[in-house]
């Protein structure tokens, strides 16, 4: 599996045009121009979604990974690419599409 690293500072959204956060501070020792790493332990959340079902509010406000098995890990747990499978749930865990990376980095550097 090919692709570039996600950093904390990676551009995510939701298919609706929401935009997701990381709701936990990625930290560890291996960097992308001073950003931690992401990996699958870290939850993210989404904020600004104006997805509606039949005009009732039903807004992303989470993304689930599903992490490559590129067999890179940080802390335990694999890195997040930009090629990683995501899906965007309601609060209501409905799914409500995937998650779109609009920018990764590429340099890696190690503390």
């Amino acid at each position: 599996m090919s692709g570039s690293l996600l950093d904390a500072g990676a551009v995510i959204g939701c298919p609706h045009g929401g935009r997701a956060a990381p709701a936990t501070t990625p930290s560890g020792g291996v960097r992308l121009a001073g950003a931690a790493v992401a990996t699958a332990a870290h939850s993210y959340v989404i904020t600004g979604c104006p997805h509606t079902v039949h005009g009732v509010p039903s807004p992303c406000v989470t993304v689930r990974w599903s992490a490559d098995s590129s067999g890179i890990t940080v802390d335990g747990a694999p890195v997040l690419l930009d090629t990683s499978a995501a899906e965007c749930f309601s609060a209501a865990l409905v799914p409500q599409g995937p998650a779109v990376v609009q920018a990764a980095q590429r340099k890696v550097t190690v503390r």
